[in-house]
């Protein structure tokens, strides 16, 4: 019933179309190719930073986030499950072993990485993002400078004058379902957009269904010449079964297999994430204008694994401002924006032992509680830059941002004598930065940045084994280096970036695993995070109507041990842990007739070392995806476009996520590997009607 419904309202609903406006009605692409900011708008000035719109998402399948982040260089998700997704740039975040830390990411400018670093991109619909802005590295002084960087999601709006309604329905293998219905409103005052997604999938593997529902409600209204109010609501809602990762027999035996265990408790998790954001713009005058808003997000989550049954609630809320404007120095116009960011959340968990291997099959229950916790969290940022153009070519950016963190600990459950409640609170910390720019012409130059930056620790590593707060766990800073440039050749047909650089991270976080379901923190050396990144494009036009658009973008990563003793072991010199060496991600856009287009992209990644000794690595591997699609404005209202994509069209088995340091409990083989799919096919069906 549900999928006739959705089929009908595919039918009956229509794609967007514009008035006078450059971009198709189908896609919001313009004549950007690739990777580029000439048409797309930086939040972060004259701060080199990655720019990916519509365009590189049309290379993807709908469902397909991580590919089209990972075709930037210098950044890599590594993807256990629709639902768990590690971010990993520069190396910064390798040695996370579940999820994304050591990086800000932000939605559409409201913070929502939670109290202690962590970042769930996960719980966003690629089909609901207009762009994805990459700042790598401790160069963003305004949104945070951590040593990963930052990431800002840009939701779809409505484009033009115009209302209209959209709707992309899409099949494919593992039973996949998605439809994203869309609504967007635009005139001289108001912007609304509406849209619902829905996406069920069986999975690959055993013991992986999905389904997740999603509502995203963004719209500003003009108040007057000088004020605009902004409203933003996120909600999704999802659940998802966990086939856990698989040693290295298990995955050259059976990559389709779920870990023994997960699948005999049935191990899953439910997600109800809200985030709610409202933002009010004032312009003072021509030299004047200031943003603030104000947010809360909302997490109800459980997680049903083998070990124990996980019940969390996260409540977060926070405020920012930032000012922006100008003044006359030595005759010269300088820019210049202050701010301050506010986040404050509470965390609960309680944990409940497990009892599936007494339910017949039946999966898990929820048996005695033997955790009760709370954590409050306080994150303060201030921030403040300066441009100053010395002449027409050469200008610099100097940048000041100050952290303030604390943590909260309460132990709800060992209550009187063997209470472990406590407070940790991290000194002030300082985060300079710098970038100077030199213009060669209009479109291209090069950049150099010095930059200061840090990482927090998450929950787990601020805790002792016995449960406690650990007063000696410091945060992670690191300097970063770097040199680059941007150019655009052959009347902007050539685009070429390329950078190096090189961060020194201090008191690395090192998670320690002390047995199956426990990790402890501690800070056990230095690392060396040397690297290059190249990206290239180039258009060619064999016909009037025929244009192919090769690209290629290489990361080599250089990343070390600098001085690592762990467990009387040294490191000290061996290549970092969960970081490829190379990573190369290259293809050929192709539009002809100008209603067709055709995408084959292929990503190599090279052997990762999964242990701190390097005794063990997972192994490289090629992967080619490639859709074709044709889209059509059949009337002046009423538009349709339909495609279909192959991924992974070698079939080759891979590991497209790895765990690092596991080890083996109770003489079962540790567990390394996240088997990628086979290959696996889908088409979509686009159509669109404007009011």
């Amino acid at each position: 019933m549900r999928i006739l419904l959705l089929i009908m309202i595919c039918c009956s609903a229509i794609l967007r179309a514009q008035n006078q406006i450059s971009k198709d009605s189908i896609t919001q692409l313009d004549e950007v190719i690739l990777l580029d900011a000439l048409k797309t708008k930086k939040a972060t000035g004259i701060i080199p930073s990655a720019v990916i719109s519509a365009k590189v998402f049309q290379n993807y399948s709908p469902l397909d986030l991580v590919s089209s982040i990972n075709q930037i260089s210098g950044i890599y998700v590594l993807s256990g499950a629709l639902n768990t997704n590690r971010i990993t740039i520069r190396g910064i975040g390798a040695r996370t072993l579940f999820g994304t830390d050591k990086l800000r990411l932000y939605y559409n400018e409201i913070p929502v990485t939670n109290g202690s670093g962590a970042s769930t991109i996960e719980q966003y619909d690629l089909e609901n993002l207009s762009q994805i802005e990459v700042i790598k590295g401790p160069k963003g002084t305004a949104y945070g400078a951590n040593l990963g960087g930052a990431i800002i999601l840009t939701p779809k709006h409505a484009l033009g004058k115009s209302t209209n309604f959209s709707n992309n329905f899409t099949l494919g293998s593992f039973s996949l379902l998605k439809n994203n219905l869309s609504f967007n409103h635009s005139d001289k005052k108001l912007q609304l957009g509406l849209q619902y997604g829905h996406t069920k999938t069986d999975g690959y593997r055993e013991n992986s269904n999905f389904e997740r529902d999603g509502i995203l409600l963004n719209g500003s209204y003009s108040i007057s010449s000088n004020g605009k109010i902004t409203l933003l609501l996120n909600h999704i809602n999802l659940i998802a079964q966990i086939p856990s990762s698989l040693g290295a027999t298990a995955f050259a035996e059976n990559p389709q297999q779920a870990t023994f265990t997960w699948r005999s408790s049935q191990g899953f998790e439910t997600n109800k994430a809200t985030l709610t954001g409202i933002a009010y713009t004032h312009t003072f005058n021509e030299k004047l204008k200031n943003t603030s808003s104000i947010f809360y997000s909302y997490l109800d989550k459980e997680e049903a694994r083998p070990f124990g049954i996980l019940e969390e609630i996260t409540n977060g809320f926070g405020f920012r401002t930032r000012f922006s404007g100008t003044f006359l120095l030595q005759n010269k116009t300088t820019q210049y924006s202050l701010g301050m960011e506010l986040y404050k959340d509470e965390y609960d968990w309680d944990e409940y032992r497990n009892l599936y291997e007494s339910t017949n099959g039946n999966g898990s229950l929820k048996g005695a509680q033997f955790a009760k916790n709370k954590e409050f969290r306080h994150q303060f940022n201030a921030f403040a830059t300066l441009f100053f153009p010395f002449s027409s070519t050469f200008s610099a950016q100097a940048g000041l941002s100050l952290n303030k963190t604390s943590y909260n600990f309460q132990d709800h459950f060992n209550l009187g004598v063997n209470n472990q409640s406590a407070n940790r609170g991290f000194k002030t910390i300082l985060l300079p930065s710098l970038n100077l720019n030199y213009k060669l012409s209009k479109n291209n130059e090069f950049y150099a940045n010095i930059s200061r930056g840090f990482s927090n620790p998450n929950v787990a590593e601020t805790l002792t084994p016995d449960g406690v707060i650990n007063p000696d766990i410091a945060q992670e800073t690191g300097t970063n280096y770097e040199i680059g440039t941007q150019l655009y050749l052959a009347n902007k047909k050539w685009q070429i970036k390329a950078a190096a650089y090189q961060m020194i991270v201090k008191n690395l976080l090192v998670a320690e695993r002390i047995n199956d379901d426990q990790f402890i923190g501690k800070n056990a050396g230095k690392t060396s995070h040397r690297g290059l990144e190249f990206e290239t494009n180039y258009t060619f036009t064999l016909a009037k109507e025929i244009h192919l658009t090769p690209f290629v973008s290489y990361t080599l990563n250089h990343h070390k041990f600098l001085k690592f003793i762990d467990e009387d072991q040294n490191y000290s010199g061996n290549p970092l842990t969960g970081v490829p060496k190379h990573r190369l991600s290259s293809g050929l856009q192709t539009n002809f007739f100008q209603n067709f287009y055709w995408n084959t992209v292929h990503q190599y990644v090279g052997a990762i070392p999964l242990t701190d000794a390097n005794t063990m690595y997972s192994e490289a591997f090629h992967v080619f995806n490639t859709k074709i699609g044709y889209r059509k404005k059949l009337s002046n209202t009423l538009t349709i476009g339909v495609d279909i994509g192959i991924n992974n069209i070698f079939d080759k088995v891979y590991a497209q996520s790895v765990l690092i340091n596991t080890k083996s409990f109770g003489g079962k083989e540790p567990r390394y590997f996240y088997p990628g799919n086979e290959r696996n096919y889908y088409g979509s069906l686009r159509l669109g009607y404007q009011l």
